[in-house]
């Protein structure tokens, strides 16, 4: 994991023991769709292939065929695809097999239904003298909640307990006038980011940055302390009254932006020394929704896992003849 001789007098040499002992994953914040936490005690390459595979390589489901049985709006068919393509459905990928062939007929297996089937009309209660179109109209904003889930063989009762649909339900796809109509059928496939398309990514974003280390040189007291605090992002530098006197005191280093503010300073920009920890990263995680933060992580480690026994397994079937 390690890469040593990368940092001059830093020994980095690799030892089980020690990354036992080190490394360490801290859930800082969790709900629905974010999740915050610090991976502690690895090397900069693996936290971004971490990443890489959260970005790239854990599947999803998306719409992949749509299938446009009538289409008189005013988005072009090829535009329509798109945009459908691009919407996120509720579904858990783990309980879907990847398709073996385009050319062949989807299965309950494989892939998901969906009909999209609306038409706009005028308002028969409207006042004469509306100009709202809202009024005026029936169906004349079409929305992802208008895309229907259509099961097929024993999907109704495989997916009882969930219903599938799109995550959010006020995704506007497209705005109809009376007259005007949709009829698309969608097939839903499993997929992954790096070999398929982006719109199969789980994640809205997945970063990471490397913690802060603030070090006060010297004592900062009085209007230094002040000033100083103000320098820094709100809840990282607190002032203490140590024996009658305000001093600077380091409280919080995660919340830093490292935005160097003290350097405009002559009398404080030698009494801060910044640097980062090399090996704590702070992981933050955004869901599309498709799957909770939590089991996206757990999923790209498994990913990473494979990726580990692919590689120990040809380095043991490489002939090396």
């Amino acid at each position: 994991m390690n890469y040593p001789g990368n940092y001059p007098g830093y020994d980095d040499t690799w030892d089980m023991q020690k990354f036992q002992k080190n490394f360490r994953i801290d859930i800082v914040h969790l709900d629905e769709s974010t999740m915050e936490f610090d991976m502690v005690g690895i090397d900069a390459a693996i936290a971004n292939a971490f990443r890489r595979i959260l970005l790239a390589e854990v599947p999803t489901m998306a719409i992949e065929k749509v299938f446009i049985y009538n289409n008189t709006s005013i988005v072009q068919d090829e535009v329509l695809a798109h945009r459908l393509g691009l919407v996120p459905i509720k579904a858990d990928p783990r309980l879907f097999e990847y398709r073996t062939s385009a050319e062949e007929e989807g299965s309950e297996i494989d892939t998901i239904q969906l009909q999209l089937k609306i038409k706009c009309s005028r308002n028969p209660r409207a006042t004469k003298d509306s100009a709202d179109p809202r009024e005026l109209y029936l169906n004349h904003m079409v929305y992802s909640r208008d895309i229907k889930w259509v099961p097929i063989g024993n999907q109704a009762d495989v997916f009882a307990d969930s219903v599938i649909a799109p995550v959010h339900d006020d995704i506007l796809i497209a705005q109809l006038r009376p007259g005007q109509e949709l009829d698309v059928i969608m097939h839903c496939v499993k997929g992954i980011g790096k070999r398929d398309h982006a719109k199969f990514s789980p994640v809205a974003t997945a970063s990471y940055r490397l913690l802060p280390d603030i070090t006060l040189l010297e004592p900062v007291e009085g209007e230094r302390a002040e000033r100083l605090k103000r320098c820094f992002s709100r809840g990282v530098i607190d002032i203490q009254d140590v024996a009658g006197k305000k001093v600077a005191k380091v409280v919080d280093s995660r919340l830093d932006t490292c935005s160097r503010e003290f350097l405009r300073h002559d009398d404080l920009k030698n009494a801060v020394k910044l640097a980062r920890f090399r090996d704590h990263f702070i992981f933050t995680v955004e869901s599309t929704g498709i799957l909770p933060p939590d089991v996206l992580v757990t999923e790209a480690i498994k990913v990473l896992m494979v990726k580990c026994q692919r590689f120990l397994s040809e380095l043991d079937s490489t002939d090396l003849e």
